[in-house]
């Protein structure tokens, strides 16, 4: 009859109690890994829908200028509204173009230069405004699993002082020390391994936008090039 009455026992622990009842420099290793993965995953779902609307409007512009359309009618449309990648490199070009020429047609030397300056300055705005806060994505990756096995390392260490201490080695003393300690290397893993597959996706993504503005700006120094041809 009393054996009935005994309450029952489990032996494993909830996340939560690993947490509540870990050492405090582990507590704080596992807070500090639980804020970079959130953290990270913040940036990611933010590079996620800036990429892809950069890739959207690179196509837009190309279909717009690529269509027939006049430049400066192209311009004219783009100038009054906010742009993007592409669009913002044209229209950067364009306006160097126009302030070069309404200010002094005969000129005509310098224009082609500063026109390519002003197209590498704005390649490199956009590019930077894109990369921002990648770099964080790319230290998370690289030292959320260190940081994890700091915790684990330390975890182990209180759990054989605890062994030391009792002076029992039974499994139920050991196993949630460890398990303790193995949770925090969990924890690293589960930063590092997003961050690091969205960085290098982010890393190719940036590349292959930044060619296209490449190409597009010699494509347009070409024209720029003829236009000068034309005028002298």
């Amino acid at each position: 009859m009393l054996e009935k009455l005994a309450p029952a026992t489990t032996g494993g622990f909830s996340f939560l109690e690993m947490f509540l009842t870990a050492h405090p420099v582990v507590k704080f290793v596992m807070i500090g890994l639980l804020l970079a993965s959130v953290w990270a995953w913040a940036i990611i779902i933010e590079k996620l829908f800036a990429f892809r609307r950069a890739r959207r409007e690179a196509d837009r512009f190309e279909q717009m200028f690529w269509s027939g359309q006049s430049l400066d009618e192209l311009y004219t449309g783009l100038s009054h509204g906010r742009t993007l990648a592409m669009a913002s490199l044209f229209v950067a070009a364009m306006r160097e173009w126009k302030r070069s020429v309404e200010g002094n047609i005969r000129a005509m030397g310098g224009i082609q230069m500063r026109v390519e300056k002003v197209m590498d300055v704005t390649i490199s705005r956009e590019m930077e405004q894109l990369d921002r806060r990648l770099l964080f994505l790319a230290t998370v990756g690289s030292i959320a699993p260190f940081v994890g096995l700091f915790g684990t390392v330390w975890g182990i260490m209180t759990s054989f002082q605890a062994i030391a201490i009792s002076k029992n080695t039974n499994l139920a003393v050991v196993a949630p020390g460890i398990a303790e300690a193995l949770f925090a290397t969990a924890l690293g893993l589960l930063a590092a391994i997003p961050a690091v597959v969205f960085y290098n996706k982010f890393a190719a993504d940036s590349s292959r936008l930044s060619q296209r503005l490449e190409t597009f700006a010699d494509e347009f120094s070409a024209i720029v090039s003829r236009q000068i041809d034309v005028r002298t």
